[in-house]
């Protein structure tokens, strides 16, 4: 199926989204190789944290948005300049803010006044790779100019359609809602991050280690690209090449409803969460070496894709109970289907 975006033009400045050619076909040993490659070398100045790592590499071969949210000063903003600075491709840092603005986001039209007529410049959501950092101090209109974009890969301005380059992926870090100073995200935009991701405090040796490993220089700033752009783009592909059995289909979409009828529930798992599961776990087989997906993929994976797309009622949140909570009992509740590879 041939992506719409693809024939939209890019704004002024911008490399077109390359066509290129039918993807090769899906070699698990040398997908997973590649894999290893790329969480090895964020793996240097992330340490202590490998399946964080792990994760947040998937997200990318899935071509979803990742969403890292944890107290200050653990790593979030590290971990997604780790990422970006592992693959040639173009990045850009937004520091959001209460005062940004969303064509500060998104771009704007300037009079050009030796043409007379209007012309896009950019905003930086045109890269591959976009560090939002502290996304949720910016205010709701701020950060609903991120709406379109992280959907449908493409932004609106002065009824022009502007494709963003691909793959494109968006990493956003935000603190913790009761933190002075934040907003909270709306529902339609926590649900269009693929995954939701804590690193949390490391353990006293990990820490150790990380004072060690900043003291002999190996920090974010000296990290070099190991994988092009081509690659990225084409290990994507590949990951689409994964085969999902027909049960484990049906099997998600059981979790999901198991999710909508929780009592207390006040917002379960949409059908996006569910083909967001599905991408991921395909993504996930082929970092192992898999050319299917088995139920483990799912059962591991559903926690970190659908937790932040619950939202339980102010009773439960009260209670101490969460969207996480939601996702295991589910898990807990409904049957894995038997011999799902050869269904």
């Amino acid at each position: 199926m041939t992506d719409p975006s693809s024939s939209l033009p890019s704004p002024p400045g911008q490399p077109s989204r390359p066509t290129g050619s039918a993807p090769a076909a899906l070699d698990p040993a040398a997908f997973a190789s590649r894999f290893q490659t790329l969480t090895h070398n964020m793996g240097r100045v992330i340490q202590g944290k490998p399946e964080v790592v792990h994760l947040a590499v998937v997200c990318l071969m899935a071509e979803g948005h990742l969403l890292l949210e944890d107290v200050p000063g653990t790593g979030k903003t590290s971990l997604a300049r780790a990422l970006a600075g592992s693959v040639s491709m173009s990045w850009n840092r937004i520091q959001f803010t209460p005062d940004l603005l969303p064509s500060d986001v998104t771009g704007v039209s300037i009079f050009n006044q030796a043409t007379h007529d209007f012309e896009f410049r950019p905003g930086a959501i045109f890269a591959n790779i976009v560090v939002a950092d502290e996304i949720n101090r910016a205010s709701p209109k701020t950060q609903s100019a991120l709406l379109e974009v992280m959907e449908e890969r493409t932004v609106t301005n002065d009824a022009h359609m502007y494709s963003v380059p691909r793959p494109f992926m968006v990493v956003a870090t935000q603190n913790p809602i009761d933190l002075e100073g934040t907003y909270r995200l709306p529902e339609a935009q926590l649900d269009r991050f693929l995954m939701r991701l804590s690193l949390g405090y490391p353990s006293p040796d990990q820490e150790v280690m990380v004072l060690r490993t900043q003291k002999d220089g190996a920090t974010v700033d000296h990290l070099q690209p190991v994988m092009s752009q081509e690659i990225v783009a084409g290990m994507i592909e590949q990951v689409r090449q994964v085969q999902v059995a027909p049960a484990l289909e049906e099997y998600i979409v059981a979790l999901a409803t198991a999710t909508r009828q929780a009592p207390e529930v006040r917002l379960g798992v949409s059908p996006r969460g569910s083909l967001a599961l599905l991408r991921a776990s395909r993504a996930a087989a082929a970092s192992v070496g898999r050319a299917f997906v088995s139920p483990e993929d799912l059962k591991n994976l559903a926690p970190a894709v659908w937790g932040h797309r619950i939202i339980v009622s102010a009773e439960a949140e009260l209670q101490g109970r969460s969207g996480a909570d939601v996702v295991v009992r589910a898990l807990d509740s409904v049957p894995v289907p038997r011999n799902p590879v050869n269904a």
